[in-house]
């Protein structure tokens, strides 16, 4: 693709042989109804089933399709590999199970939005609106939000929901710093974009639960307690280069 290509579409995918062909046929057909060029790029890592063979069938069928292949699992290195190999000038990141509709994604680019470095979709700003999500999920993912604006991100809804898209200069700055390959990689990349000094802002969405979520919320809250100490010792010593 050329960097003339208006809109990337990353999709990190993970095992999703059963889920990622009625995800890729609602992409496709949003993109064939848009005026602008666009790409789509499935960034699978580490499936043990047939997902890497989903995703080349796609490609085989799209000219604006890509399949790429890692080897090593982890959702941050996935979005990694697919932010750097983009050739948009925005570059959106898309869970594939498509939680929040892919028609959404307008909402993110010029001249809907203008005026912004990172837009991430929030499913707690005012205006969002969740559908089918049990009672103790909401309030396991309140309690990781509230633990993530106090250590780290100040003044953010929501930093974990799957789509977030980024001006590509700005893309390209953040995922060459990212050093998390593991699911708290969102987190880093919007700590980097603050101390870089980049325009983030929050767009409220329709967000649909998803009862297959790999989420252990224990777990999960642990390793990101630690991750979170580790991104703030990380921007003291400078590793994530200078302040903007």
């Amino acid at each position: 693709m050329q960097q003339s290509t208006f809109l990337s579409i990353i999709i990190p995918a993970y095992n999703e042989a059963q889920r990622l062909p009625s995800t890729l046929e609602k992409v496709a057909a949003f993109l064939a109804e848009q005026p602008y060029s666009a790409e789509v790029l499935v960034v699978e890592n580490g499936s043990q089933d047939g997902t890497l063979e989903v995703a080349q069938r796609f490609a085989g069928e799209f000219s604006h399709f890509q399949a790429l292949h890692e080897s090593q699992r982890g959702k941050g290195l996935a979005v990694q590999r697919g932010m750097l190999a983009a050739r948009g000038q925005y570059r959106f990141m898309a869970d594939a199970d498509l939680s929040m509709p892919i028609e959404e994604v307008n909402r993110f680019l010029p001249p809907a939005l203008s005026d912004f470095d990172v837009a991430i979709a929030s499913r707690q700003a005012p205006g969002a609106q969740r559908y089918d999500e049990p009672f103790y999920r909401h309030l396991g993912g309140r309690a990781l939000n509230a633990l993530i604006r106090w250590l780290a991100l100040p003044g953010l809804h929501d930093t974990q929901c799957g789509f977030k898209c980024f001006r590509a200069p700005v893309a390209e700055d953040l995922f060459s710093r990212q050093t998390f390959e593991g699911w708290s990689f969102d987190v880093e990349v919007l700590y980097i974009a603050r101390l870089r000094g980049y325009r983030i802002v929050e767009l409220p969405i329709p967000w649909y639960f998803n009862a297959h979520s790999r989420l252990k919320p224990i777990q999960d809250a642990l390793k990101l307690a630690l991750d979170l100490l580790k991104i703030r010792r990380n921007g003291r010593r400078g590793l994530y280069g200078p302040q903007v």
